[in-house]
């Protein structure tokens, strides 16, 4: 359709507005006592018989947006939605007042309108209102696409999410998904005794993870804050205070790229288990997935992309260094040793040869965990526990008694992306403090996501932080993975988008 035509439309539309308010009509009414949903309409009598709903006279008052409007000679019919369902209305010239079919005669593909009426069965056997009462309640002023197709209409559903959830139903079923996904597992914490907080969105120190942070101001207080890149320092506080299980649901803000699996803001369950460490929580991760997944969808097998996925325990385990060595060893077709990882002149001349850059700044920790994402991740689509993270690249975890350069840390890998991560907490004031010393350094080294000195959260921890486990789990990317949905902005309402 040219630009001109649809200034045709447009111009259309309002002139049949400008009708309706002729006949004294409220255009933009206040209510509409619609006595049930089209949903509830059609899941009450979908399966009822034509004869039996002649017989019965079922009542019906609803009300939706018009999806089609077709005529056929006296007899007259709109298909409307609720965004959930669709039902036919029928309309007769001598079934409504004057008044009711001169609204009918002005109405376009897109109104909202409330009917009523009776149910019936065409003759090709549709559930359909017998209409004896219209009421205009909405006009639709801009022509509705009627289907999506190509790269720029993928787009615009991103841009005009609401465009997007009146044309597709299946882009309302993805976000129906996500809000059983967040209330399952509010749900699956709450019974094992977890108590649901929320901490600070703006924060004097962006801590918590190695990322780089959005900053604003406070204007009464002449400070500067950072939108947090995640709860985590105040939760593991609530810890220190004697909230033994907590958690928290809510968004997220990392100032980093956007592709298919990063959107600048996004939601994540974190929550913290006193007295547990990190195999508690590979344990409880399991059997949590496992109920979302039949809470959200039914079932713990989901197609994925040309994979089925199965979130039924028990999940495939994998030592990060193990991973790396052995993706390596294949690639270049000689025997790679842990030894070569564990040292930052074998590990980076191995980087080298995979063609795999690496800042002069960091240490083999970093160069074995950026070997091991290249090399592993894309393969990891069965829910995978990547465990034992070199010390370096995790400044907030518990060292392995038996091991100071590895953490007791796993991010659990599904559909190839990482969609958890968790570790037993550092709770060591001291040694706390020598790693934020080790992150200022690489700091001044030019790594930007390097974490800042956090004193006060040294000063919690030092009243005595009881063992704990924490765990962060990326709803967005999960969702993904539930609803075979190919990007983050799938599963997000409105994504962040570069203006046009």
């Amino acid at each position: 359709m040219n630009t001109m035509q649809e200034s045709d439309q447009v111009l259309q539309r309002k002139a049949n507005l400008e009708e309706l308010r002729a006949l004294g009509i409220e255009i933009y009414p206040r209510r509409f006592d619609a006595r049930e949903t089209i949903e509830a309409l059609v899941l009450g009598h979908g399966g009822t018989a034509g004869d039996e709903l002649e017989a019965a006279a079922i009542p019906a008052r609803t009300a939706g947006r018009i999806l089609a409007i077709r005529s056929f000679g006296k007899a007259n019919f709109l298909v409307l939605s609720d965004g959930k369902a669709k039902i036919q209305a029928y309309i007769r010239q001598d079934g409504l007042s004057e008044r009711d079919f001169r609204i009918f005669k002005l109405l376009d593909f897109g109104d909202l309108v409330g009917v009523e009426g009776t149910l019936f069965r065409t003759k090709t056997n549709e559930l359909t209102i017998k209409v004896t009462a219209l009421e205009f309640l909405a006009k639709c002023l801009l022509p509705l696409p009627e289907k999506w197709h190509g790269l720029t209409d993928v787009e615009t559903r991103y841009r005009q999410r609401y465009l997007d959830l009146i044309v597709n139903p299946d882009s309302r079923r993805v976000f129906e998904v996500r809000s059983r996904v967040v209330t399952s597992m509010r749900d699956f914490l709450i019974a094992r005794q977890f108590l649901e907080v929320e901490t600070p969105m703006m924060q004097p120190i962006a801590g918590g993870a190695l990322a780089r942070p959005f900053v604003t101001h406070h204007n009464a207080l002449d400070m500067r804050l950072y939108m947090r890149i995640a709860p985590e320092l105040y939760l593991k506080r609530l810890t220190v205070g004697g909230v033994e299980r907590v958690f928290e649901i809510n968004r997220n803000f990392r100032n980093e790229g956007i592709s298919t699996q990063h959107n600048p803001e996004f939601t994540m369950l974190e929550f913290y288990q006193a007295y547990a460490d990190y195999d508690d929580l590979m344990t409880l991760t399991e059997a949590m997935l496992q109920e979302v997944a039949q809470k959200a969808v039914g079932t713990s097998r989901i197609a994925f992309g040309h994979h089925e996925i199965s979130l039924a325990p028990p999940y495939r385990r994998i030592a990060l260094r193990e991973g790396a060595r052995a993706a390596a060893s294949q690639r270049l077709g000689t025997e790679v040793s842990e030894a070569d990882l564990r040292s930052r002149d074998t590990a980076a001349r191995l980087a080298a040869r995979l063609g795999i850059e690496v800042n002069p700044a960091v240490g083999a920790g970093k160069i074995a965990a950026e070997i091991f994402e290249r090399l592993c991740e894309d393969d990891l689509v069965q829910p995978t526990f990547v465990h034992d993270f070199p010390t370096e690249v995790s400044p907030l975890s518990k060292q392995k008694s038996d091991d100071p350069d590895t953490v007791e840390r796993f991010e659990l890998y599904m559909g190839g992306f990482e969609v958890a991560n968790a570790f037993s907490e550092l709770n060591d004031p001291v040694e706390q403090r020598r790693r934020f010393e080790d992150q200022l350094r690489s700091r001044a080294g030019g790594d930007e996501e390097a974490h800042a000195m956090d004193e006060d959260y040294i000063r919690a921890l030092e009243f005595g932080m009881p063992p704990t486990a924490g765990e962060g789990v990326g709803i967005d990317r999960l969702v993904m993975i539930l609803t075979n949905s190919p990007s983050i902005r799938d599963v997000i309402l409105f994504p962040l988008m570069r203006p046009k």
